[in-house]
């Protein structure tokens, strides 16, 4: 019988700790490769197997996040003969990239799991958006993978440079990339971030070419891809799941649906990492606990005035910091009427600010 190499699909010897208990307990480690309302393709040594969530394991999970997303290493009770496994437990995440999930409970959903390199992929054509792109850099950070820009469809742009030149001064130290799947450019840069056994996760709006990217690389169609609504430049909803494919070189990428909504999810520190100009002049403040409300000696506000920091960026820190204010005050009502009272006053110094429109 065949057996998989397990390495291929990025176990290592940490990975092999941490299975420990596992295996003494009789169990066997397999790799999450799709997930579809709540069963999994797990790949192991003897094949893939469709997996199923032990009873005692949906009983003690608190949330999604404790469900195993794409991307996991999971422990697992293999059937080989009817082709099929229980899960039995989850390994602990080297990183996740989360955000919360839809709806008004405050939840997280795990996006894709133990990747090493998040690439975030945005079309050059109308649907271009810095302050979207600011949001999944803040996400990406918070995740504890290396974020990576692709910007995709450079057939499409008259001015690539421009584009990248924007992209850099919102995302500084950042690799970015110009590619097109089309015409096969740039592509060849991506490959040292595929390396065996690595994994990467592509997120980015629907119709910003992640499955065609996914299929050049990997050499043939693995994955299906639509057309672009006219109008808007907006894509088709073609990835309907998220899925773990491996590349004929070795690499591993997690395909994912489109996120028109991409909502925060515990990112202070992702956020600040983004948003790094903006914490280094805050820094510079005459007080340490300045809020850039206008106190004397704020950098922030100075920057402002000066036009070394743009308005709508600034603005951009402002409405995301408010959203994980607005969901840390839904876990902790007594925050409320406090940060009620500061944004209001945030709000009012914003508006004040020169070249907002």
């Amino acid at each position: 019988m065949t057996t998989t190499d397990m390495a291929d699909w990025g176990w290592d010897l940490k990975w092999a700790e941490a299975f420990g208990e596992y295996r003494e307990a009789g169990l066997v480690p397999g790799r999450v490769t799709l997930e579809h309302k709540h069963i999994y393709r797990v790949m192991t040594e003897e094949g893939e197997l469709l997996g199923e969530i032990a009873g005692r394991m949906r009983h003690a999970a608190f949330g999604r996040a404790d469900y195993p997303a794409v991307g996991d290493w999971v422990a697992l009770l293999p059937r080989p003969a009817d082709g099929r496994a229980t899960i039995h437990g989850v390994l602990p995440r080297r990183s996740k990239f989360s955000r919360k999930a839809a709806g008004p409970a405050v939840a997280e959903q795990i996006v894709a799991a133990n990747v090493d390199t998040v690439f975030l992929v945005h079309a050059l054509n109308q649907d271009f958006n810095l302050r979207r792109l600011e949001r999944y850099l803040t996400l990406a950070y918070e995740s504890g993978a290396q974020p990576v820009v692709l910007l995709s469809k450079t057939d499409l742009c008259a001015d690539v440079p421009g584009r990248v030149a924007d992209v850099e001064g919102i995302a500084p130290g950042v690799p970015i990339h110009a590619v097109s799947s089309l015409q096969d450019e740039g592509l060849e840069a991506l490959r040292p971030y595929l390396a065996g056994g690595r994994t990467a996760a592509l997120l980015g709006s629907s119709g910003a070419g992640k499955s065609t990217l996914v299929n050049r690389l990997y050499g043939e169609e693995v994955l299906h891809t639509g057309g672009i609504r006219e109008g808007d430049d907006r894509g088709r909803h073609t990835t309907t799941h998220r899925e773990l494919v491996r590349l004929p070189e070795g690499g591993l990428l997690i395909d994912t649906p489109g996120m028109r909504e991409l909502q925060l999810w515990d990112a202070d520190s992702g956020l600040d990492l983004a948003f790094r100009d903006i914490e280094a002049l805050a820094a510079g403040c005459r007080f340490s606990d300045c809020s850039h409300e206008g106190e004397p000696g704020c950098a922030v506000q100075a920057a402002l005035e000066e036009g070394t920091l743009q308005a709508a960026r600034y603005r951009s820190y402002v409405k995301l910091q408010k959203e994980l204010a607005f969901e840390a005050r839904r876990e902790d009502p007594a925050l409320q009427r406090e940060e009620r009272d500061r944004w209001k006053k945030i709000h009012k110094q914003v508006r004040k600010s020169p070249g907002r429109h």
